[in-house]
């Protein structure tokens, strides 16, 4: 995270704060401003969050930003701010790392236990899977597009993505997916329905594509292979799914 990036997140988390401050009850969100204010706010939050910013003073930041706005000399010199800025930094990358590897060691565990598990097949790679439904279709390749339904969550049951609360299955290449889905699809025939348990290794790893996937996470998928997609009919058209990722 550059220190830019912080101090721009910090001001207009700041803004909103010290919105707030001069309020004596919550402000109103009916206009269009202050909804998207409030977004600013709510987005910026999350995004901090995320990073581990969790120990910033409001009040402070609220007055920061009045000195700014009042063009009043600056309390604090370049200098200092600089190493404030280092030192919250290092702090947010320090709980980032304890929780990261807090949840491999909960990953590690939940897959061990769960590998003990009836009907629970662990492969060479890590990936573990249960087949709920069997049936005899045919088998994709690597350089087929598929026709999906899944649903994504955590080990604790949390759904962080799922195209069956959507409503609509979805088309995407076998290949242009996370590893473990590439493994579990092969796997799997026409009109199957698998448990995937992937590892954080075949999933995203340190790497969360969302503040709902936290790094270093076991991801457990209910998949269902609908179909494999006629080649004839995929000329000119583009996979429904992202490139790199089955679900956000």
């Amino acid at each position: 995270m550059k220190q830019h990036r912080l101090a721009a997140a910090v001001a207009l988390v700041g803004l909103v704060l010290a919105g707030c401050d001069q309020q004596a009850s919550s402000p109103e969100l009916k206009t269009p401003a202050q909804k998207a204010s409030y977004g600013i706010g709510l987005n910026m939050g999350k995004s901090l969050a995320q990073e581990g910013m969790e120990d910033l003073d409001s009040k402070a930041v609220a007055l920061g930003i009045e000195d700014a706005v009042s063009k009043k000399e600056q309390r604090i010199k370049d200098e200092e701010l600089v190493e404030a800025f280092t030192s919250l930094q290092k702090r947010a990358e320090e709980r980032l790392a304890k929780a990261s590897e807090e949840a491999a060691s909960a990953g590690k565990k939940f897959l061990e236990e769960n590998a003990k598990k009836p009907g629970v097949v662990t492969t060479a790679s890590g990936l573990q899977y249960e087949v709920i439904k069997k049936a005899d279709g045919p088998q994709p390749k690597p350089t087929d597009v598929v026709t999906v339904h899944y649903e994504g969550k955590l080990t604790d049951g949390k759904v962080f993505d799922s195209s069956v609360e959507r409503g609509s299955p979805i088309d995407l290449p076998v290949s242009g997916v996370i590893p473990g889905w590439v493994e579990g699809l092969q796997l799997m025939h026409v009109g199957e329905k698998y448990k995937l348990f992937i590892p954080a290794e075949l999933a995203y790893g340190a790497q969360s594509p969302s503040p709902l996937i936290p790094a270093n996470s076991v991801l457990v998928f209910d998949l269902e292979l609908i179909a494999i997609k006629d080649p004839a009919q995929l000329q000119g058209a583009e996979p429904e799914a992202p490139a790199e990722e089955p679900a956000k």
